[in-house]
């Protein structure tokens, strides 16, 4: 597909790579030629100097020829009025970052006017994925399905853990019904688990469950499911205001500690529910004052990655019982992997996925469309969800007869509201979603499994 992008800062950049890696033909647009200069020096990209909230300029990017118009600049009223011109100029879909809270409810409102394909929050959907977190301290990472009646948990096995030393088909009786090991990460390595693989301590499973069963089920297991109930959000930026937001209607104590006078009294003013701090959250003095032994999670949420990392291996050393969240940016460094981080959060890399989500279902050939689409195991594998729109080669056979692709798994079936963790004897049928955890990138067709 031919793609355009107009914004090269991170958000940008991260989406041009993915988009890259997928084979589509990418051409961004940026005012900054250094930046252009930047990205095409390292990706396969075509770069165009201009302003693309101006017909000439997305004229010479290739407007009319192209499939999709993303825009991602710092200006939510930039990447709306690119995508009204781009859209009068040719593009039939379009995509504009909004990040500002008061827009969010006119832009639902006003999509069809503004000729809108989707409009993305980054900052609200890393929110949603650290609420979550929070939610459920035991686990590394949670990605949510079939609108949020499933869930891939991501958990760390210690040599306590009833599953350790353990193989996969053994758990499963553990497990008794509505779960299953789908991954297993050990080192670098990213395994799709069959039932012969064996669990060992260290090792980061992740675990396909009914959204409701978690809870009691990963207790039986050894995996922390208490609610966290004072949070301490160290940073005040946007993800910082969605978070406290959501996680204060839901009756936790937050307390959020920002460096930048005006943006503590503007957060003042917005959460009626939450203490905001005026302080440097690199002080440890202030950190110990505020709580930060007793709370139950830490989110780091500063400037930079490095105040990230370094206060949340503090707040792991002082607090070793809580639940630590660092977000990080730059995710080239492959040192970060081997820190002691309970659980880290990359939101440009989260903006991505959800872009790829879109791309590959608009993709789609025959009627399956991609629901949902999440990177796992430090992007060495996907988990989709598709919609079995149309009867195809892939339903009405019993799984065991499919001859599905190696390194894939079916791991969950959603069928009229009821969810089916599936054997071979199982089938997918016209209607049914379908969430598959594979190896194999690209897929975005549910025949795409079989081989």
């Amino acid at each position: 597909m031919n793609i355009i992008i107009v914004g090269c800062g991170r958000v940008g950049r991260t989406i041009a790579k993915q988009l890259d890696k997928e084979g589509h033909s990418i051409t961004v647009i940026d005012t900054d030629v250094n930046a252009l200069g930047a990205i095409a020096g390292t990706q396969n990209v075509m770069g165009v100097q201009g302003n693309g909230a101006t017909f000439a300029t997305l004229i010479d990017a290739g407007v009319k020829d192209c499939d999709l118009m993303i825009a991602v600049t710092a200006s939510d009223e930039l990447n709306l009025y690119a995508c009204l011109i781009a859209k009068n100029a040719g593009a039939p879909k379009t995509i504009a970052r909004v990040r500002n809270p008061d827009y969010t409810h006119d832009v639902t409102k006003l999509k069809d006017e503004l000729k809108l394909s989707l409009a993305i929050n980054p900052e609200q959907i890393c929110a949603q994925e650290l609420s979550r977190l929070i939610k459920f301290p035991g686990a590394v990472e949670i990605d949510s399905f079939a609108k949020g009646a499933v869930d891939l948990i991501k958990v760390k096995i210690n040599e306590k853990s009833v599953l350790s030393n353990r193989k996969v088909v053994d758990c499963a009786a553990l497990f008794k019904e509505g779960l299953r090991i789908c991954t297993v990460e050990r080192g670098k390595e990213c395994h799709i688990a069959n039932g012969d693989f064996e669990i060992k301590p260290g090792d980061v499973i992740s675990i396909v469950s009914e959204s409701n069963a978690a809870a009691k089920l990963f207790k039986n297991i050894g995996v922390i499911t208490s609610k966290s109930r004072h949070v301490l959000i160290l940073g005040g930026s946007k993800i910082a205001f969605y978070l406290a937001k959501s996680l204060s209607e839901s009756g936790i104590k937050v307390k959020i500690i920002e460096s930048d006078l005006r943006r503590c009294e503007h957060l003042s003013e917005l959460l009626d529910n939450v203490v905001v701090i005026h302080g440097n959250g690199m002080n440890q003095e202030l950190l110990v004052s505020e709580g930060i032994e007793f709370a139950d999670a830490v989110v780091t949420l500063m400037d930079t990655d490095e105040e990230n990392i370094i206060v949340s291996l503090f707040a792991k050393d002082v607090n070793p019982d809580s639940k630590i969240i660092t977000e990080i940016n730059d995710i080239s460094f492959s040192i970060i992997d081997s820190l002691p981080l309970d659980s880290v959060i990359h939101p440009k890399h989260l903006t991505g996925q959800y872009i790829i989500q879109y791309v590959r279902a608009m993709q789609n050939s025959v009627g399956s469309n991609i629901e949902t689409l999440h990177s796992i195991c430090n992007d060495q594998a996907e988990a989709l969800e598709f919609k079995a729109s149309h009867d195809s080669m892939a339903t009405g056979v019993p799984l065991a007869m499919l001859g599905l692709k190696s390194e894939l798994q079916i791991v969950c079936i959603t069928r009229n509201g009821k969810i089916i963790i599936p054997t071979g004897k199982d089938s997918i049928e016209l209607g049914d979603t379908v969430i598959v955890v594979t190896k194999h990138k690209g897929l975005f067709d549910l025949k795409d499994i079989l081989k």
